[in-house]
């Protein structure tokens, strides 16, 4: 529980004035709800007595009556403007929620960086952002609208119909709900957390299987994999069930709550007539107002049921936050040699990489990193794209240790291609133009310098779609148009990670010629497992 306060105070703090509209709005429809039942039950006492009375001639009917019209009408175009302004207050604090998750994970490390672009991450983050749209539809702006609202009928009863009544109407409402919502949250918690963590289940085994449908078919698993999704689906449903079931129960008690307190508001309200305290139309309109506030009860349900999904999302968002964005800024030194002193780089689970490292890398030049497998190549290119921490040394980039370089102004002189390079579904165009605004004329250079031009253009031109991490190309075409677009930034450092995966030997050293002819002044280091690429290098650094 305590996670939520975090997030709705972000909520809050961004968008205060949008919350303040939807709770205010609220909290008017239910004033007019309590008003119109409380008038309507006053009004129709007053005129029962007056007739008794045999003073129904002058009784005016026409001001109270004009009043219940009023507050009729009035509650119902402010129900409408309650439900447009609570729902656009609610999107706005999701927006700028949203806005705060992805700078933080801009400013994380890449190797969470890494762990975020899996399908279950995402599904995940995304599941937790829609999880809190409840919180302040279904559960902030409810509970301040009742609050205020319990409070303004509390004076307004204290003052017709004396404190008796009035505290026994407020406070029984107010007590009673704490109790219900205690005894709900100690049943609904652990089903609702057990319900989300299953359709997660569900989500994660159904995308498993529709993105590796041909795979599974190959090895006979596809029925299996089926039968997994059906059986994630079935305990979905069941804890779902459940959950229901609980929030059923919780439903009842708030009814039972509610005809509790109106019905010691009606037995008090006719002993108080009875003795004379007070008049009996007041005593039906306390009675009346007591039914309308039950209608402060009706969106905890919902929320209660919800409760434990939102505090479980709260939770990782909460830890999400926790990473502060890196500023940025102009490159104060501009670019030159990309220099490595006395680098000594460790394995995440303890261990030495690489020890002692000393090299400089110069404008134009290339140099072939080679060693076994797992000798840490690929992590040596991160750590010098600054995307892992470095043990001891350091790294100098034109002249500026490579910490000390703005974001924005490293990313604008140095570029890695990794080993995995994501290619996400759209046009060719779109796909290059990741790397920044680019005429035309500029894509086709690149694709021309990785040898991709005659294909692409065979196949459509710089429209032709591509699917999901580069669906619809080989995983050499996949490679050399992220190569392209790595070649779009016209970096002053480029780092390769086996930059010719996939393709042959002819196709390799005519792309390696086409990337150093593309960008004659770039220093290039790369990760070189083929003979091509450690003879495109003019210098070479075996690691042990």
């Amino acid at each position: 529980m305590r996670h939520l306060w975090p997030i709705l105070r972000l909520m809050w703090r961004d968008q205060r004035s949008a919350l303040l509209r939807g709770a205010g709005l609220s909290a008017v429809v239910l004033a007019m709800g309590a008003a119109l039942l409380g008038l309507s039950g006053w009004f129709i006492t007053a005129a029962a007595a007056a007739g008794l009375a045999g003073a129904g001639a002058s009784f005016d009917v026409f001001r109270p009556s004009a009043l219940v019209r009023f507050l009729a009408l009035g509650r119902a175009a402010a129900r409408y403007g309650e439900r447009v302004l609570t729902h656009d207050a609610t999107l706005r604090a999701l927006e700028s929620l949203r806005l705060r998750v992805l700078e933080a994970h801009l400013a994380a490390p890449h190797d969470r960086m890494l762990r975020i672009r899996g399908a279950q991450a995402l599904n995940r983050l995304t599941a937790d952002i829609d999880a809190l749209d409840s919180l302040p539809l279904r559960l902030a702006l409810p509970v301040l609208a009742g609050a205020g609202v319990l409070l303004l009928a509390l004076a307004v009863l204290w003052w017709l119909v004396g404190p008796m009544l009035a505290l026994w109407i407020t406070l029984g409402y107010a007590l009673g709900v704490l109790g219900v919502a205690q005894s709900a949250v100690r049943r609904m918690l652990p089903l609702s957390r057990r319900a989300e963590m299953a359709a997660q289940a569900f989500r994660a085994r159904l995308i498993d299987m529709i993105r590796a449908r041909g795979d599974l078919a190959v090895y006979g698993q596809l029925q299996a994999q089926l039968q997994a999704v059906k059986s994630a689906e079935e305990r979905r449903f069941a804890l779902r069930t459940a959950l229901n079931r609980t929030e059923r129960g919780a439903g009842l008690a708030l009814s039972l709550l509610a005809t509790f307190v109106a019905s010691g508001a009606l037995a008090l309200g006719l002993s108080a007539a009875e003795d004379g305290a007070v008049e009996p139309a007041l005593a039906a309109m306390a009675f009346f107002a007591a039914l309308a506030l039950a209608e402060v009860l009706a969106p905890l349900r919902r929320g209660l049921s919800d409760l434990g999904r939102m505090a479980d999302a709260a939770r990782r968002i909460g830890r999400d936050l926790t990473v502060v964005p890196v500023t940025t800024g102009p490159d104060p030194h501009g670019s030159g040699d990309l220099v490595v002193q006395g680098l000594r780089l460790t394995r995440p689970g303890g261990g030495t990489l690489v020890d002692g490292l000393s090299l400089t890398l110069r404008p134009g030049e290339t140099v072939a990193l080679t060693g076994p497998s797992g000798s840490g190549k690929s992590t040596l290119l991160l750590a010098l794209a600054g995307l892992h921490p470095v043990a001891a040394g350091q790294v100098i980039l034109g002249g500026l240790a490579l910490d000390a370089w703005p974001e924005t102004a490293l990313r604008g002189v140095l570029t890695l291609l990794p080993q995995r390079s994501v290619l996400m579904a759209g046009s060719v165009a779109e796909a290059l133009m990741l790397a920044g605004p680019a005429a035309e004329a500029e894509l086709w250079a690149a694709l021309r310098a990785v040898h991709l031009d005659k294909v692409i253009a065979q196949r459509g031109g710089l429209s032709t779609r591509i699917g999901p991490r580069g669906t619809g190309l080989s995983g050499g075409e996949a490679r050399r148009l992220v190569l392209a677009r790595a070649l779009l930034r016209r970096p002053k450092v480029l780092l390769l990670d086996e930059p010719t995966e996939g393709l042959d030997d002819p196709t390799a050293r005519a792309v390696l010629a086409g990337i150093r002819a593309f960008l004659p002044e770039a220093a290039i280091l790369i990760a070189a497992h083929r003979p091509a690429e450690i003879d495109a290098a003019s210098r070479i650094i075996t690691l042990q």
